[in-house]
């Protein structure tokens, strides 16, 4: 199975604090102002978007400068987290004339500063997610992209299971209050080294989605997201391995950092996970960035020694790959 992975690659999570002081020194940002919110509700008000980008851009800078070719940003890494900002923090990704691919910088600042770092740091760049809002549908995503090292947007992933949860005396969340789903799985091939899956967060818990990728030839799982202080303690880790046990992959799961002064606390714990479901790289509470050395070699190792490839019982149970699935929105 190594020609899953045709070649080493570094992968690195950046647990990010939004909402925080910048370090000092800080880098001249590469950031146009954020667009106007789109009206819905009345946003509480929350860190500003620049801040948050340019502090991304020092992170992802200093992951590149290990060696990490493929860099992964946490959902919603440029807003706070809650329905109650994604309105004010939304971009409009529509193409901004019938010839052009990309949209504007006023519509969406984020999407040209992820094309841009992509091409300063020289690696394919996830950008966690952003709040999206089309238009055309008057609809809010939660909506990850992915850039190659050319800065060319490769692949857009929107939230397919939205986050609407009741825990008694825990926590009640309810993204589907603003957001609606996306309605497609996504799996995108890196030329220089294999295929992979987005997904965002709650997307994690539903394991068709990673069965369906692995069988499909993927050899990792990303999935940005921002588990809460009940569901990360429960779920979090136990999810990321459960995936990775279950269809022998690599998985990363890449949170926010934990900001107490927030009004969403985020669980943290950012981390990734190899085809034997083993913990090889994990995050504290605070910002800090996750590296991990991926593999073919392991891959194989580990299915070669448990062939559960090879052992499926198609003829009693179907192949749930091989169904009816939507690659296309």
């Amino acid at each position: 199975m190594t020609h899953l992975l045709k070649k080493p690659l570094k992968l690195a999570l950046i647990q990010l604090a939004t909402g925080l002081p910048l370090p000092s020194p800080v880098s001249p940002p590469l950031l146009h102002p954020p667009p106007q919110p789109h009206p819905l509700t009345s946003p509480s008000p929350g860190p500003d978007k620049p801040t948050n980008l340019t502090r991304a851009r020092l992170r992802v800078l200093e992951a590149a400068s290990t060696g990490a070719s493929l860099i992964v940003l946490p959902e919603c890494f440029n807003s706070p987290y809650g329905c109650q900002y994604f309105p004010r923090y939304a971009e409009d990704l529509t193409p901004s004339s019938p010839s052009s691919k990309t949209p504007s910088e006023e519509s969406s600042p984020t999407y040209h500063a992820l094309s841009s770092l992509a091409v300063e740091a020289k690696a394919y760049l996830l950008g966690g997610s952003i709040p999206e809002y089309v238009p055309s549908t008057k609809k809010y995503h939660n909506t990850s992209l992915l850039f190659s090292p050319r800065g060319e947007l490769m692949a857009t992933h929107r939230k397919l299971h939205l986050f609407d949860i009741d825990i008694p005396g825990k926590i009640t969340f309810r993204e589907s209050d603003v957001l609606s789903p996306g309605n497609k799985l996504t799996l995108v091939e890196l030329p220089e080294y294999g295929k992979i899956s987005l997904a965002i967060c709650y997307d994690i818990r539903f394991p068709e989605m990673a069965t369906i990728a692995a069988r499909k030839g993927c050899f990792l799982l990303l999935y940005p997201g921002a588990f809460n202080l009940t569901t990360g303690k429960l779920h979090w880790e136990l999810q990321a391995r459960a995936r990775a046990v279950d269809n022998q992959v690599y998985v990363g799961v890449c949170s926010p950092a934990r900001d107490m002064e927030a009004s969403y606390h985020a669980w943290g714990h950012s981390m990734v996970v190899d085809p034997n479901a083993e913990v090889v790289g994990e995050a504290g509470e605070g910002e800090e960035v996750v590296y991990a050395e991926l593999s073919g070699e392991k891959l194989g190792e580990v299915r070669k020694g448990i062939p559960v490839y090879g052992q499926r019982r198609f003829d009693v149970y179907p192949d749930v790959s091989e169904g009816e699935i939507k690659f296309n929105e």
